[in-house]
């Protein structure tokens, strides 16, 4: 069945590279009646070194392409509070003209600026386009655990949410300004009973207060609008599903879930590897062998119905430096990251795009790596998603999620590649 189904993709990648050029459907734009979910997340800090701003999804067409936009972070506090993350980028910046979607800028004294009040307009340009509020991320869950240890805690944290995101209750401003930006809330827990970043608090009741915490929130948000959605961002590894995620009952609860389809491989690592390989490399030395088709197939075992699991995509690349060895530096060894723009061994999709050195694609694994000798990078370009937006159709999967918007190029090059095979 493996085998028939990588040749099946294999035949349709011509196929689907060629859709994207084909003109799209009138209703695509505006995400209604679309079969597939096309999430992209937006971070609110890229406003600062990246100066990606939300005109910039207007722009470069990927607002019209996606269904979803999942505005990342919004943090949980000590207090088991939902609080924002930054303030000043979330409502209160002015927005200056040439950054705004509609070309006006904010004016002084207007009740809300900053992303949202972009996010607000960006939705009135695209009707249909829904926006979620992503909460937690790898340094926003140190406190999950706390606030939903008990039934109190868990029903003061999904008050707290939908007060401050879905009524708009934001501090500093009249009741209900940031009311309408926010159609949902999407949960980033980086992990329910298991090690996410160093210093969160993790417990083995995790497992069961995510369930109880997503019921309780599902339950409240029925009560302020039934039409919200509830979404989830999972994780790859078999061992953090089974130590965090009632699988069956969490997704009763959720509109659809995110999982993890990346960071397979890293520079936490001293061996080169696949960042977001589609299939199971053979060839992989490494004990556990990570894969996209792996997590799937794990997470449908454990009771999740495909037509909810939205397959997450990167826009950015692992990258390795000192490579010696391996095949054409897969699976060499490494002496640390590669420089990266942003941070070290990691790098955008537009400018691996253009980075010198060989590349090499395996269809059989739906992995694509860059290797000039001395860095070896590992990341996803359009044919690459090509194929997995093939792979996500012919399973009858829910969609897409590309982390994140602002690491795709300027024509939003990734963003219509999976636009071309899922709609």
């Amino acid at each position: 069945m493996q085998r028939l189904l990588r040749h099946v993709i294999a035949v349709t990648l011509a196929t689907g590279l060629a859709a994207l050029s084909a003109p799209a459907p009138a209703q695509a734009a505006s995400g209604h009646g679309d079969r597939f979910k096309r999430v992209a997340y937006f971070i609110q800090w890229g406003v600062y070194a990246r100066d990606y701003h939300v005109k910039d999804m207007d722009t470069s067409g990927a607002a019209g392409k996606v269904t979803h936009i999942n505005y990342a972070f919004g943090f949980v506090d000590a207090a088991g509070d939902c609080v924002s993350a930054d303030a000043w980028a979330d409502w209160q910046r002015p927005v200056p003209a040439e950054q705004s979607v509609d070309g006006v800028a904010d004016a002084e004294g207007q009740a809300l600026n900053g992303n949202l009040n972009q996010l607000r307009k960006l939705k009135a340009k695209h009707p249909g386009l829904k926006v979620l509020i992503s909460l937690g991320g790898w340094t926003g869950s140190k406190y999950f655990s706390d606030a939903v240890l008990t039934p109190e805690g868990r029903a003061r944290l999904a008050t707290s949410c939908i007060d401050l995101w879905l009524r708009g209750n934001l501090p500093g401003t009249a009741p209900g300004t940031g009311a309408g930006v926010f159609d949902g809330i999407d949960l980033d827990w980086e992990w329910p009973g298991s090690a996410g970043a160093e210093g969160n608090v993790i417990r083995p009741e995790d497992k069961r207060n995510f369930t109880l915490f997503v019921t309780e929130l599902r339950r409240q948000m029925n009560e302020f609008d039934r039409r919200t959605e509830l979404t989830a961002f999972l994780p790859a590894a078999a061992a953090k599903i089974d130590a965090g995620f009632e699988v069956r009952d969490v997704f009763r609860q959720l509109t659809f879930a995110t999982i993890q389809g990346y960071d397979l491989h890293g520079t936490w690592e001293t061996v080169t590897g696949h960042n977001g390989n589609l299939f199971t490399d053979r060839h992989d030395p490494n004990p556990v062998k990570y894969s996209v088709d792996q997590t799937v197939r794990d997470y449908l075992a454990r009771g999740a119905p495909a037509r909810k699991l939205v397959v997450g995509v990167p826009a950015y690349g692992q990258g390795w430096t000192g490579v010696t060895g391996g095949r054409n530096g897969l699976y060499g060894t490494a002496t640390g990251p590669a420089p990266g723009t942003h941070a070290p061994g990691s790098e955008d999709y537009e400018v691996l795009a253009k980075k010198p050195g060989k590349r090499y694609r395996d269809l059989r694994t739906g992995s694509l790596w860059l290797y000039d000798g001395n860095e070896f990078w590992s990341y996803d370009d359009p044919a690459s998603l090509v194929q997995k937006a093939a792979y996500i159709r012919l399973k009858g999967l829910g969609g897409s999620m590309l982390w994140s918007v602002d690491q795709d190029d300027a024509k939003a090059s990734l963003t219509s590649a999976l636009y071309g095979v899922l709609r």
